[in-house]
């Protein structure tokens, strides 16, 4: 490391390399602007807004459960990505579908983040027969088929939530949301267990450091040692970790609404788009339109979140002397 840099901080040397890697600040800008576009287009779709827009652009932007009066319009000035079968603009149908996958994909990982660091550090941290029995209980849950799980979860849920509604136990109108929450649950259940591998294989490490045994002789609780002195010694490669399993979710939430048991109509998501317009391809016409421009969405967040991920992890790697 030159002289230059030896009086920055660990987290200062990070941002230092992340800023260097091309690939990885292209796709933070990438996915920075996603994020704007899917966000804010609710509020920039809305009549009144459209309204006060300069003709060049109140021409193209349309409510995304708007109907117009033309299906299946081809790209052109008034639809820049054209219309699906019921006459709405797939442009706005895409933002709206993104900003779910974005949603799902961090709740997701959030709800991995608990349960993986939760049990990871426990883990780590207690040794002996517990970190046995809870990691044999990890390679027990790995061996298992991760989507297959998911899908028999979500199959399950439909089934006892459909039956709750004949027998008047919930709401015709609370399905859409417990169906929301049970996906949140279902993808974040399978994605913790390596956050939980990584995260233990930290604390093993820090537990036996000169600060944790002068903490402990000051007489610091169990508990203060963990969360105030191991887990943010563990925070970049978290960080990390959790930057790499948004997309991974976002992939899961796709596939399982590609089969339709993912989000439901009319809500939509990346994979709800592509599965309706797979649908729509057929030897009579192809409406490719439907199929090209919500797959391209997919792949170019999912390539700009793992190059964000990919950047991070090469920032936070301690073993780098390129600062």
């Amino acid at each position: 490391m030159n002289s230059s840099a030896e009086h920055l901080s660990p987290n200062q040397r990070a941002w230092r390399r992340f800023r260097r890697n091309k690939l990885a600040v292209l796709g933070l800008i990438l996915v920075s602007a996603v994020v704007l576009s899917v966000f804010s287009w609710p509020y920039v779709s809305q009549p009144e807004v459209i309204e006060k827009l300069p003709a060049a652009l109140s021409g193209w932007i349309h409510h995304p459960d708007a109907h117009a009066e033309t299906q299946f319009d081809k790209p052109g000035a008034t639809n820049l990505l054209g219309t699906d079968v019921h006459g709405r603009d797939l442009l706005s149908r895409i933002l709206a579908g993104t900003r779910i996958s974005l949603i799902v994909g961090a709740i997701g990982a959030l709800v991995s983040l608990v349960i993986g660091v939760g049990w990871g550090a426990i883990a780590g941290y207690v040794g002996g027969r517990t970190d046995g029995l809870m990691m044999r209980a990890v390679d027990i849950l790995y061996s298992l088929p991760s989507i297959i799980f998911v899908i028999v979860l979500m199959t399950t849920l439909d089934g006892f939530l459909t039956q709750w509604v004949r027998n008047e136990v919930i709401k015709p109108d609370w399905m859409p949301t417990l169906r929301f929450a049970a996906l949140f649950v279902g993808l974040g259940a399978i994605s913790w267990l390596t956050m939980a591998r990584i995260v233990r294989g930290q604390v093993l490490t820090l537990r036996t450091r000169q600060f944790v045994d002068a903490s402990r002789a000051l007489g610091a609780s169990d508990f203060h040692i963990l969360t105030r002195h191991i887990l943010p010694n563990t925070a970049g490669v978290i960080i990390v970790y959790l930057t790499l399993t948004i997309p991974a979710i976002i992939l899961y939430e796709s596939f399982l609404s590609y089969l339709g048991l993912g989000i439901q109509p009319p809500s939509a998501s990346l994979g709800s788009l592509i599965a309706d317009g797979a649908q729509q391809i057929n030897p009579v016409r192809i409406y490719w339109w439907l199929l090209v421009f919500p797959s391209t969405a997919l792949v170019g967040t999912l390539l700009a979140l793992n190059f964000v991920g990919d950047g991070l992890r090469d920032a936070f790697d301690t073993k780098a002397d390129r600062a």
